[in-house]
């Protein structure tokens, strides 16, 4: 034992480390380790004590990285703010008492037309509650109105000073959702906000809305200095209106979504208390009012309309870096949420939460990622990146301005086309879409989108701007499996390529499973021959699959042996079938191939949707004429 206390270790260095990851890399430098991410960050793959930052020594401390609570969920636990779905007032009511029976802290529901009908619809559902649990609401075009309806029943009941939470809209936001710009709103908003300032003294009615940016594609530093520069422009139309700096700063929330990547998530949410802490010192807010407060929801950019189990994961992942970086909200979507949500959905949304409160113990561990060489740095980088864009949307005039000149749209625009093209290449990987896709799977029935409008057929005079489409991530392969489905209805069966074996099986099963699952996330059937040995059993194979599209499978040295013969022969047998290559021969004998009637070599460095898209559409076109026919 002594000798087992009194054992040591030698020091090891960085240059060490570098040496023995490059022995397992098999030939590679350890620069194929090195990341660049959206946010044009520079990620390494080990981060040492060097690479350390000073911070806060405790929550609640000095820029607020670590929290705005001294003890963090210990005496401030976020609360689980579940957004009901619901298709009349009286099934609101019926949803919103069972979760909160069961676990739900806080009352979230979408704000639709039909609840707003008449007054009496929404005092029906929150009657009795309203001043029981705090609430988190995303008033949208009907701030004014709610309030109004709230004013009135908590007057009654003399209960204003009770509610507590969050009851707030974003114009802003939704001028970047519905590409309309009106200062008419703005002012509207501004009056109501004044207004009901002091009636409800403990109720933040000031929301900053970052979902529509995120879901138009914008990366982790875009949407923190968007909601910085929203923050700023905010603070300075309401000071005008002669309302107190620190009344202002309590009623904000800022509402983020939580995408995919980890701890970039993380790093977000802190970096922006960071830069929001800076703000308010520039401003010369008290202390105690400068905590930013956030309210985050699940992402919906980067959820899949099949495999919508896979949904969970990525939810809960998501919900895991929220309360990390430490969020005063939560709403976890339902992994059905793209389809008909459903109570077990909503349920077990509802239990991821409870899960990290009660069985990852989150809310009895103070900052968790703090001192993390990893996150500090990357928040450090988040928060300087966030900086200068903030910098770049005040110098041309702050956010309505970079909204009507359309440059914010175009810098999102940007960011989401490197997104979506790492989509389509599978350089980003969407489980259940872009790979391993099932395509036995059944239809999903996708429900529309919301698309109330707040202004079209209001009395504003609107200024129009390029709108910030909702989109996601595997909406293009998502339309290709549409494609694919109707083309089956049209012709009886699974739109298939065939796929011609060269060699033993362990000669062409690599190239063959990567081709089953690369055809499948389009939709498309492979049907694999046997075992290609000669050309008879080639020509065998062709002839008695219904299908005009073939992809030869096998090593290189096969193709060479006998590849090119087979194909001379088929090209001259079959002239019109369409032959394709898995995998990517020599540079200098590709031209060969393609002059012996290859149209295209599919290897993991093809933009995968592109290619699929061009065979579905070959596909409808020849189907169209031989109905014609």
């Amino acid at each position: 034992m002594e000798n087992i206390k009194n054992q040591s270790f030698l020091q090891k260095t960085i240059d060490d480390w570098h040496a023995k990851a490059e022995a397992s890399l098999k030939g590679k430098k350890i620069e194929s380790l090195h990341r660049h991410t959206y946010e044009n960050i520079f990620l390494k793959p080990l981060y040492i004590r060097k690479d350390e930052h000073p911070v806060p020594n405790y929550s609640g401390g000095s820029d607020y990285r670590r929290g705005i609570y001294p003890l963090g969920y210990l005496t401030n636990t976020w609360k689980v703010a579940q957004q009901l779905s619901y298709q009349s007032p009286g099934e609101l009511k019926e949803k919103l008492l069972a979760a909160l029976e069961n676990g739900q802290t806080a009352i979230s529901f979408r704000v639709s037309e039909e609840l707003m009908e008449t007054n009496d619809s929404l005092t029906s559902v929150l009657a009795g509650l309203y001043h029981q649990y705090p609430l988190a609401l995303n008033t949208k075009g009907w701030h004014s109105a709610i309030l109004n309806v709230f004013a009135k029943m908590a007057e009654d009941e003399n209960m204003t000073d009770k509610i507590t939470g969050y009851m707030g809209s974003d114009p802003i936001a939704l001028f970047a959702e519905e590409g309309a710009v009106s200062r008419e709103c703005i002012e509207e908003w501004k009056k109501g906000i004044n207004k009901f300032s002091q009636r409800f003294p403990h109720l933040n009615t000031i929301l900053i809305d970052i979902t529509p940016y995120h879901n138009g594609g914008a990366n982790a530093v875009q949407e923190l200095g968007i909601a910085i520069a929203e923050g700023v422009h905010y603070l300075d139309i309401l000071q005008d209106g002669e309302m107190d700096l620190n009344l202002i700063l309590k009623k904000m929330v800022f509402q983020f979504s939580i995408g995919s990547n980890f701890f970039m998530e993380i790093a977000k949410l802190r970096a922006a208390r960071i830069l929001w802490n800076r703000i308010t010192e520039l401003y010369s807010a008290k202390d105690e009012a400068r905590g930013m407060v956030i309210s985050a929801e699940t992402s919906t950019f980067t959820k899949s309309l099949h495999d919508p189990y896979v949904n969970l994961l990525r939810a809960g992942n998501e919900a895991f870096a929220a309360v990390i970086g430490g969020v005063q909200y939560l709403h976890v979507t339902p992994f059905d949420s793209l389809t008909v949500t459903t109570p077990f959905s909503e349920r077990i949304a509802r239990n991821i939460q409870l899960l990290l409160k009660q069985e990852a113990h989150l809310e009895k561990v103070i900052d968790p990622a703090g001192g993390s060489w990893y996150v500090e740095e990357l928040t450090s980088q988040l928060a300087k990146k966030a900086w200068e864009f903030f910098q770049q949307i005040e110098s041309q005039g702050g956010i309505l301005n970079v909204l009507k000149s359309n440059w914010l749209q175009h810098e999102i625009e940007a960011t989401y086309l490197k997104r979506n093209l790492d989509i389509q290449t599978r350089q980003q990987i969407m489980i259940g879409t872009n790979v391993y896709a099932d395509i036995n799977e059944p239809e999903p029935n996708p429900k529309p989108r919301n698309t109330n409008s707040y202004f079209t057929n209001g009395t504003y005079s609107l200024s129009k701007i390029e709108s910030i489409p909702a989109r996601r991530l595997t909406e293009p392969f998502e339309k290709l499996r549409r494609k694919a489905k109707l083309l089956e209805e049209k012709i009886g069966t699974i739109p298939s390529v065939g796929m011609i074996c060269l060699g033993e099986i362990k000669q062409h099963k690599p190239r063959l499973d990567f081709m089953k699952g690369y055809l499948a996330a389009g939709g498309l059937k492979a049907v694999d021959s046997n075992p290609i040995l000669t050309l008879e059993n080639a020509k065998q194979f062709v002839l008695e699959t219904p299908a005009s599209y073939f992809c030869f499978c096998g090593t290189n040295e096969q193709y060479e042996l006998a590849g090119r013969n087979i194909l001379t022969a088929l090209k001259s047998e079959f002239p019109e079938r369409i032959f394709y290559i898995a995998g990517l021969p020599e540079i200098e004998k590709q031209p060969q191939w393609k002059s012996l009637g290859i149209k295209q070599f599919i290897h993991a460095g093809t933009n995968c949707y592109e290619t699929l898209s061009d065979i579905l559409s070959d596909m409808e076109v020849n189907t169209v004429e031989e109905t014609k026919a």
